[in-house]
């Protein structure tokens, strides 16, 4: 049926339904059909035209668009719609016609729904709407489609797209027709502000899209009379336009440019960019900054896609605001502040920005177009760098999530294993050691065992299937919600975004590299390369897009390929499914090979030790020990079954992800072999291991070869993981990558073996490289193997144990190279050592290498290795036999292969014969190995040497320089000083003391050692026989070799050697030294002699050293008058001082056993008496040869102070037996000194002068109990014993001696600061508390306090001060028995490491200074009454301190010590009160007669001590003396009676003396007060009689109180007999010098006396009041009952 039949059906239902209640829409109805049936054709050309009967054919349809009826409307509208179909309706009707259905709008669902289909036919089938036209249908459906109703809703806003799209497709249609006439242009005003004149469909289609963004953005349209409409279907709308048009929104006019601005201006629409500019852009962001809301979201982030996608050019600027947007979203590093809502982002926000990110990152040309826009630019942002940063952020985001692949770790290898003592692989399972990357690791990379087992049953792991979404969230516009996203997806993204990254520079690099440097066009004859080198980029043209496009691949890898490396490491040891797990793995080949093709090494070298531990994982290697050796307990065996990971045992192998990745990294190494340089090392090394595994260790486990494969693929599937894939799914599963094929180790072993030949296509560089890299694996898995037993620590595998000549092989820390391999393994589980043998099989297929190039491309590094692994005594025997079978079979082929050109043969022959010299000269580590692999390699080369001389000896060619280097090498160097056998050698076998201990290790006597040796020397012997032929060079090196024969332990050896051999060459030099012109150079050799003799002084055998020593100065004392000032020069300097230096080094050792008693003489015993030695013969030899030599030296000075601080250092550090022979020694030489002649007086005196600076040091150090000068980590206890008193005898006669030169020299006596510390030391010296070896000191003087006061005494005393000094310090030498006496400690120095055995203080024996007191005592009275009439001693408290020493023993009296052990002498308290009162009766009346010459102050003093003295013996405690008979008692009272007779008699005339303070009078007073007491608890007795402050008034005061004493004189009674004193009769004597000083009795000193008298009555008057008060006290209670006596 034709639209015409529709329409008229239609106008017969309009009128046949308005018949009754519309007779007039019927009639028009009716009318319109009688004009269709007349002339259908004429009809509708009338209303296309708007001819007369349009109104008619029209009128019935509008009435019934206006009756409201619904029935009726939906038929009106029908009707229109069939003819707009007809296009039967004139252009002036449309107006009309979308003014109805705007009317109409407000009916039924079906009447919108005819409203919507209506539109669509009116605005298609007129193309001339637009204007206002267009924008009021348009208004129409958006008012439509924000209807309640879904049906009608949705219909208008796929009629609003229908619409839309029609109205850019007329746009596009105008412009291609390209007619629009001028008139027909309209004015449009742009966002800029500028106009723009458009035809009027590009009018419609710009404002429409303006009122688009302007009603997304919630403003107000221009064209559009919306008040609002929906963001997101705006959005839909704009991204629809976007996704059809966006080449019309860049189409470009005819003037190109690539300036972004001049393309802005050449566009034929450029307003259709400005607004995505000015409008879509800011709205866009506006939005992402909003509150998240997922429908909006989403469609912002698809139009972004599409702007950063398709017009990132275009929008430079805002595509880097939308960038760094997206990336700061996945980073979630937006701050709170730039979101309306601070709220947190929901999740699936950072999905979408990672949805939109995959999509670009999967544009590789657009990737490197955003390097060159904003990275590559300094102002730029650097989006690529923060986008790769944001993904390995992301991927490292939750380890835990993603699990850990059990396989990465290889088959049979426990996560308790990393813990363990070989590596730690399980801390950088994740991480790499690759500079900065090794950092950059999730929590799973240091995650402990139960850490890592969570993981392995917690973490689900990636895969498409399980990780992905069947429709990705940015496809999902009809959710109103976010739908539920796996955990995983977002990370399954960013590893598809990685992985996109990688292949796009891959799959643009790789073509033009290889038509750059493999297919380029040669030269003729250029031969084929089948190893090229990295690609230079600066070489190519710069101006071609592919340069530049290869410059900024470089740029980007150089940058990114930290964070790319460091994320691809953790995803690949993730829980992968295999299509994910081959995705990475190819990312890497691919960043591996780019990287080499682009010559970036540091990133090429990190991907390729990141693939060197995926594929040969170090637990795996770690593990075969402790599997080949079951029986080592496993203490974390019980872990794994506790948690329930136990699995039948499986040998460690490589799993099939290990062996991938090791066909992955061979491959990269085959491609990138021209390259690869330095980073072969690491290669080769993950190949070793590999192959160990693989084939070394595979051939000793149950199962077969070919069966290997099997067992770990079947290992592999019974290790825990999280996979969850059934093997009917695997079953199931398409063929598998082609990766995953091949990988036997039938196959793997092939490919090793094209590594290696590839050798031969390498050119001479790149070959160079490749076998410095094998030696240098060699050289650390070899040095690795060493015997571990002998030291644990690794002490013994440093890195002087492998040489490193040319820096062939360079050698790391042991410890760090066995965690990165995870090789520590004994050397008895290997055969041989990979490297070496591959080092041969290069070595054969590159014969002509060796030969005809260079010798530092293959010839040096090949032997130079061989040599160092031959020479390795630590290593494995089988190892350093592989090595010289491989180096003898070079060197076996070599001849063979030579031209006959003499000067190519003569070099390689020299070659030959460096390296047999170097095979028998061992490495300086062979002193110590003496292993008989060692013996066995030198011996033949030592048997040859040896033929070679009895042959042919006079013809050598060969330099004497290297036989002698031969044979000094089989020499054991000089005995390991103590501190390196502490340190390197178990002191276990030094403890057990009851046995001989044996010689240290360079002594041990191995038959083999002795078997080269002796072959060594009778070589020896031969060049001995004529060594009369010998040069003056060549004898030197002669006497060296000789000297080294002397150390060694071969007894024989050792005397023939020091003996026969060296006196010899000794006499043949002293017999040429006779020829003047040649005697300086023999002189020469003759202290190079010496120098030889001195190192065997030091000796580790104390015979040998005690020999050497004697030979040594006697050589000296013999030719000694005969030497030159020269040679006595170098005889100080190289012979004594260093002798000296050696020995003293040894002697301040910690002993090893000191605390362990010994009968035998103890090596530190040894040394002391070897040093005891020497210094007794420096001493001889110095004074004998000291004034006629040694003074006359230019460097006398120096040699004289390094003399005296050897001295010095050994009394201050050396143990205390050598202290006496040191300082002996220096008295010898000093006392040599005064028969020097008068011209040599200036040295003389600086000689004494430097003695006496010494003699202070060490007067410092015994007076601080010597431990001044000790080193802080000096065992004390152990090494520093205290002084004898031998060493403090001779320290103080070297004092004494040194004295006597100074005054032979200058004859006067020193200053008086030195004498002041003089006598410091002295005095430091004579209390010395620690000697263990004190003499009785009480009935006479020491012969150490005896020297110290023939010390003191020989000082002249005429000089000012110098009395007062003496006096004082003898003064103080009186006090030592009361205030310094002590028990010594009772050790015995002489024997170190005596154990100390504690004695009870009753027991031991006691430093009294008794006989020194006694000595002194009398001798200071007769030093005062010499000096008494110098006012020094009065002035400077000379005199006072004499007082005070005295006054000590008077007061102490029966408390001092006993004056004699076996004799009868008087008590010190006797004689210390005879001397007193002898000094008292003098100086009184000497401060008198001297008068003011004496300060009133220091008057004062002396008073106050001789009132001290006199109060100390009149108050002594005298209880002591109950014991004595009563004839003793009273013999001694009588003796006290001499202080009151000296004080009635002597003092008191003096002490009325105006200049005596009136304190002191009454201080005397009150003691005679007291001392006149006779009952011991007298009550009325005042209590202020101690106080010698107590002035005249607080005297009289106290009578005062007589009043109120007598007022209570009942409370002072008591009926309790007192205590009487001791003594009565002195107590009455008191009284009654009291009662005589206070009477006339006498009358001379009148004044004085009166004086005395005024100040003492108070006293007297308070000691008749005491008496008295007490008597009638006592009377009261008493009564008539008797007083006692």
């Amino acid at each position: 049926m034709s639209s015409l039949a529709f329409l008229v059906t239609e106008l017969q239902s309009l009128a046949s339904e308005t018949r009754r209640k519309h007779p007039e829409i019927r009639e028009a109805a009716e009318k319109s059909l009688a004009i269709l049936r007349s002339s259908p054709e004429q009809a509708i050309a009338s209303l296309a035209s708007d001819g007369a009967h349009s109104d008619d054919l029209l009128r019935p349809v509008f009435m019934g668009c206006a009756t409201k009826n619904a029935k009726v409307v939906a038929i009106s509208l029908g009707s229109l719609q069939r003819l707009i179909a007809l296009k039967a309706v004139p252009k002036s009707a449309v107006p009309l016609i979308i003014s109805t259905m705007s009317d109409a709008m407000s009916q039924g669902v079906d009447i919108q729904l005819r409203i919507l289909q209506t539109l669509v036919s009116l605005i298609t089938n007129f193309p001339s709407v637009h204007g206002d036209q267009l924008g009021e249908a348009l208004l129409l459906c958006f008012k439509l489609q924000d209807s309640r109703i879904a049906v009608v809703s949705s219909t208008a806003a796929a009629t609003l797209r229908q619409l839309v799209m029609f109205v850019f497709d007329k746009m596009v249609d105008e412009d291609r027709r390209n007619a629009v006439p001028a008139n027909a242009m309209l004015e449009v005003t742009l966002p800029n502000g500028s106009t723009a004149s458009l035809g009027p469909y590009a009018t419609d289609a710009y404002s429409v899209f303006e009122d688009l963004c302007l009603l997304t953005n919630a403003e107000k349209p221009h064209f559009l009379h919306l008040d609002y409409l929906h963001k997101t279907f705006a959005l839909e709308l704009i991204e629809s336009v976007l996704t059809n048009y966006h080449d019309l929104f860049r189409q470009v006019g005819f003037n190109f440019s690539f300036s972004p601005l001049a393309l802005l201006t050449n566009l034929q629409h450029s307003e259709l960019l400005l607004l995505l500019q000015h409008h879509l852009c800011p709205l866009l962001l506006k939005s992402l900054s909003e509150k998240a809301v997922f429908p909006l979201t989403l469609r912002c982030f698809r139009v972004v896609f599409l702007l950063l996608k398709k017009f990132s050019f275009e929008l430079k600027t805002e595509a880097e605001v939308f960038f760094m947007l997206l990336i700061k979203i996945v980073s979630e590093d937006l701050e709170s502040s730039t979101l309306d809502h601070a709220e947190v982002r929901p999740p699936w926000l950072r999905v979408l920005a990672m949805e939109i990110i995959r999509g670009l990152c999967s544009d590789a040309e657009l990737i490197r177009n955003i390097w060159d826009r904003y990275d590559a630019r300094q102002s730029g942002a650097k989006v690529f760098t923060y986008l790769i940063s944001a993904l390995k952020r992301l991927v490292t985001e939750k380890p835990a999530l993603l699990g850990v692949c059990a396989q990465m770790s290889g088959v049979g290898v426990h996560s308790h294993s990393a813990e363990g003592p070989s590596g730690s692989s399980s801390a950088s399972g994740y991480g790499l050691d690759v500079g900065g990357v090794a950092g950059i690791v999730a929590t799973a990379a240091s995650a402990t065992v139960s850490g890592v087992v969570g993981m392995i049953g917690s973490g689900t792991g990636l895969s498409v299937e399980q990780s992905g979404m069947k429709l990705q969230c940015i496809d999902q516009l009809d959710k109103a919600d976010s739908p539920p996203i796996p955990e995983t997806y977002i990370y399954l993204l960013a590893v598809q975004c990685i992985v996109s990254l990688c292949e796009g520079f891959a799959s643009f690099t790789g073509p033009l590299y290889t038509s750059i440097m493999v297919q380029r066009p040669r030269t003729a004859g250029e031969s084929v390369i089948h190893a090229p080198p990295a690609l230079d980029i600066s070489s190519l043209p710069p101006d071609e897009p592919a340069s530049i496009h290869l410059g900024i691949v470089r740029a980007m890898v150089d940058h990114g390929w930290p964070a790319l490396l460091a994320a691809l490491s953790f995803i690949i040891y993730t829980n992968l499914s295999d299509e994910l797990f081959i995705d990475v793995l190819t990312s890497y080949q691919a960043m591996t090979n780019v990287a080499g093709m682009l010559a970036l090494t540091t990133p090429r070298d990190a991907f390729f030790t990141s693939l060197s531990k995926f594929a040969v994982p170090s637990r795996v290697v770690s593990s075969l020990e402790s599997y080949i050796e079951p029986h080592t307990p496993r203490s974390s065996a019980s872990l794994t079954d506790n948690l329930g990971l136990t699995v039948p045992p499986v040998p460690p192998s490589l799993s099939e992800r290990n062996l991938v990745c090791l066909k992955v990294l061979i491959s990269s190494a085959l491609f990138l072999a021209g390259s690869l340089g330095e980073s072969w090392y690491s290669i080769l090394e993950a190949v070793q291991n590999a192959e160990y595994v693989l084939t070394l260790k595979g051939s000793q486990l149950p199962s077969s070869r070919r069966n290997s494969t099997i067992v770990g693929v079947a290992a592999a599937s019974r290790v825990p993981s999280s996979t969850g894939v059934a093997d009917s799914v695997k079953a199931s599963q398409p063929p598998r990558h082609p990766l995953l094929v091949d990988t036997d180790p039938e196959s793997i072993q092939l490919a090793i073996q094209r590594l290696f030949e590839a050798s031969k296509n390498l050119e001479d560089s790149s070959f160079q490289d490749f076998v410095r890299a094998l030696c240098r694996l060699s050289s650390e898995m070899v040095g690795m193997q060493s015997d571990t037993n002998e030291f644990p620590t690794g002490e013994a595998e440093g890195p002087d144990e492998l040489p490193n000549p040319g820096g062939l092989s360079p050698r790391v820390g042991i410890a760090h190279r066995r965690r990165v391999s995870g090789i520590h393994l004994p050397r008895t589980l290997r055969s041989g050592d990979f490297g070496i043998e591959r080092l041969g099989v290069v070595a054969m297929l590159n014969i002509h290498r060796l030969i005809y190039r260079p010798p530092d491309i293959a010839w040096d590094p090949m032997s130079t290795h061989l040599l160092s692994i031959i020479g390795l005594v630590s290593a494995p025997p089988a190892i350093r036999i592989q090595a010289a079978r491989v180096l003898d079979e070079c060197l076996v082929v070599i001849p063979r292969n030579l031209s006959p050109n003499q000067e190519l043969q003569a070099k390689v022959q020299r070659r030959v014969l460096d390296v047999l010299a170097k095979q028998i000269i061992p490495p300086p580590a062979d002193g110590i190995y003496n292993t008989s692999t060692n013996l066995e390699l030198r011996r033949m080369g030592l048997e040859t040497l040896h033929l070679i001389l009895q042959a042919s000896g006079h013809t050598l060619v060969v330099g004497w320089e290297t036989i002698f280097e031969m044979l000094g090498s089989v020499c054991k160097p000089a005995m390991l000083s103590r501190a390196d056998s502490i340190d390197s050698i178990s002191t276990v076998s030094l403890q057990d003391t009851n046995r001989p201990k044996p010689l240290p290790l360079g002594y041990n006597n191995e038959r083999g050692h002795t078997t080269l040796v002796k072959i060594a020397f009778q070589s020896m012997k031969l060049v001995c026989d004529s060594v009369s032929s010998l040069s003056p060079e060549h004898l030197r090196l002669c006497i060296a070799t000789l000297g080294q024969f002397g150390r060694q332990a071969e007894t024989n050896i050792a005397l023939t050697a020091a003996e026969s051999l060296l006196w010899s060459v000794s006499d043949s030099i002293q017999a040429k030294r006779k020829d003047a012109q040649i005697e300086p150079k023999y002189s020469e050799l003759w202290m190079f002699l010496l120098v030889e003799v001195l190192g065997l002084c030091t000796d580790a055998r104390p015979e040998v050293r005690v020999g050497a020593i004697q030979t040594l100065f006697r050589a000296m004392q013999l030719y000694g008058a005969t030497l030159t000032l020269d040679t006595w020069n170098d005889c100080m300097w190289k012979i004594t001082f260093p002798l000296l230096d050696a020995i003293s080094t040894e002697t301040r050792r910690v002993p090893l056993d000191s605390a362990v008693p010994s009968m035998e003489e103890t090596p530190e015993q040894a040394w002391d008496e070897s040093k005891s030695l020497s210094l007794q013969w420096i001493g001889t030899v110095i004074s004998e040869f000291l004034v006629s030599k040694v003074l006359r030296l230019q460097t006398f000075t120096d040699a004289w102070k390094v003399f005296v601080s050897h001295i010095k250092d050994t009394v201050l550090l050396d143990r205390r037996s050598l202290s006496t022979p040191a300082l002996q020694c220096l008295e010898k030489a000093v006392d040599s000194l005064l028969t020097a002649d008068g011209d040599l007086g200036p040295r003389v005196a600086e000689a004494w002068e430097y003695v006496w600076q010494a003699c202070n040091d060490i007067g410092v150090a015994i007076a601080q109990g010597s431990r001044l000068f000790l080193p802080p980590q000096r065992h004390v206890s152990a090494v520093h014993r205290p002084y004898t008193q031998d060493s403090l005898v001779a320290f103080t006669k070297v004092i004494r001696t040194t004295r006597r030169v100074s005054w032979q020299q200058t004859h006067t006596e020193w200053s008086l600061e030195r004498l002041t510390r003089l006598m410091e030391i002295l005095k430091g010296v004579m209390t010395y508390s620690d000697s263990p070896d004190y003499r009785p000191d009480v009935d006479g003087l020491t012969p150490l306090q005896a020297s110290i006061l023939e010390t003191a005494e020989s000082i002249e005393l005429t000089a000012s001060g110098v009395p007062s000094l003496v006096i004082r310090d003898l003064s103080e030498y009186i006090t030592l028995p009361f205030l310094a006496a002590f028990h010594p400690n009772q050790v015995d120095a002489s024997v170190p490491g005596t154990p100390v055995t504690p004695v009870p203080a009753s027991a031991r024996k006691q430093v009294t200074y008794v006989g020194l007191s006694k000595k002194v005592m009398p001798s200071l009275v007769e030093m005062y009454l010499r000096f008494r009439d110098r006012t020094e001693i009065y002035e400077d408290g000379t005199l006072e301190a004499v007082l005070s020493a005295y006054s000590i023993p008077m007061k102490l009296k029966y408390d001092c010590p006993s004056p004699s052990k076996y004799g009868k002498d008087p008590p010190l308290w006797k004689t210390a009160t005879t001397c007193f009162l002898r000094i008292v009766t003098e100086c009184a009346g000497d401060v008198s007669r001297l008068g003011q010459s004496i300060s009133d102050a220091r008057v004062e003093a002396i008073w106050r001590r001789i009132i001290e003295g006199f109060r100390g013996a009149i108050l002594a405690d005298c209880s002591a003396a109950e014991t004595l008979s009563l004839e003793e008692q009273e013999a001694e009272e009588n003796f006290d009676l001499a202080l009151i007779s000296s004080l009635e008699v002597d003092l008191v005339p003096h002490l009325g003396n105006p200049r005596v303070p009136d304190y002191l009078i009454i201080q005397l007073a009150k003691v005679l007060h007291q001392g006149s007491q006779l009952l011991k608890d007298t009550s009325m007795s005042s209590s202020g009689l101690e106080d010698d402050d107590r002035t005249v008034e607080s005297v009289h005061a106290s009578l005062d109180s007589y009043e109120s004493q007598i007022s209570n004189i009942q409370s002072l009674g008591s009926t309790v007999v007192g205590s009487a004193v001791l003594r009565e009769r002195f107590s009455f004597w008191c009284l009654d010098l009291l009662f005589l000083i206070c009477s006339n009795v006498t009358s001379g000193h009148a004044e004085s006396r009166r004086r005395v008298a005024a100040l003492s009555l108070p006293s007297l008057l308070d000691r008749c009041q005491t008496a008295m008060v007490s008597y009638i006290a006592d009377e009261v209670l008493r009564g008539n009952l008797p007083f006692p006596r």
